[in-house]
């Protein structure tokens, strides 16, 4: 009796379409495909159906249009699993950065008069609309822990989340501390580890893309302390915090607590 196949899709919301890129790249998906159905993927098959039932969807993108709340809303009824993949559709992206800003604004900004077919939105991560059931972190994310979730759930297994920070594997490499020994505001003590530290690698302050730890264990507060002795202002604080955790509900409020209410 022929082995039932697993049936997979990959979806798109707003993004740059580099986490598909990332995936699409991968010669290890050639060794997937006696095991599995790629039923929608539309950078590789332009028939693709979204509507079909799935085993596994993984999302990438952020919700940006009212459109695409529809589209994931439809996608979690027709999947068994639903996984988020990329800071994007993770914690919003990039373009969640200015949130705060009238979306009006911001599309005048970038757009000017231009105009579009669909009705837009401010970026939001895919978790707002929709139960996620698991994480694949990175901008874009490592091809490593894209493997070892699908690895995990086509042997009916489930893969575990990471809860500790990029500073970890700094220190099992032996990077100088860019934070404390070159002074950069570095984002590592916050963010969640699984990219083998690689901008600190190279003597460069982490960004972030991976987004804060969950678990309410990334001190946003104690790191935002050891910027503010650093001479950085709340502001320039909140906005190297909000790059990818624009969406985290509690950034303002633990790095308000260490100005306790100064305006600087």
């Amino acid at each position: 009796m022929e082995e039932k196949k697993v049936r997979i899709g990959f979806y798109a919301l707003t993004s740059c379409y580099g986490c598909q890129l990332q995936l699409a790249m991968m010669d290890e998906l050639l060794k997937l495909l006696p095991r599995a159905e790629i039923v929608c993927w539309y950078m590789l098959d332009r028939n693709s159906v979204e509507d079909e039932p799935v085993d596994i969807a993984f999302i990438e993108g952020s919700v940006s249009t009212e459109e695409e709340v529809e589209l994931v809303k439809r996608i979690r009824e027709n999947a068994k699993i639903v996984v988020a993949v990329g800071s994007c559709a993770v914690q919003g992206g990039v373009q969640s950065w200015e949130k705060d800003k009238p979306l009006e604004e911001l599309w005048k900004t970038v757009y000017g008069d231009g105009k579009v077919k669909f009705q837009p939105k401010m970026a939001e991560p895919v978790s707002k609309y929709i139960k996620v059931d698991y994480n694949i972190y990175g901008c874009p994310p490592e091809k490593k822990d894209f493997l070892y979730a699908l690895g995990t759930f086509l042997v009916g297994s489930w893969p575990e989340d990471i809860d500790y920070p990029v500073c970890l594997e700094c220190r099992l490499k032996g990077n100088p501390c860019v934070l404390f020994e070159k002074g950069e505001p570095c984002l590592g003590p916050i963010t969640r580890a699984g990219c083998d530290a690689r901008c600190p690698g190279f003597g460069i302050a982490c960004i972030g893309c991976r987004g804060a730890i969950g678990y309410d264990v990334a001190w946003l507060d104690s790191l935002a302390r050891v910027f503010k002795e650093k001479g950085l202002t709340k502001e320039e604080i909140l906005e190297r915090m909000k790059i990818f955790n624009a969406h985290n509900p509690k950034l303002e409020e633990m790095v308000e607590k260490i100005f306790g209410g100064e305006s600087q």
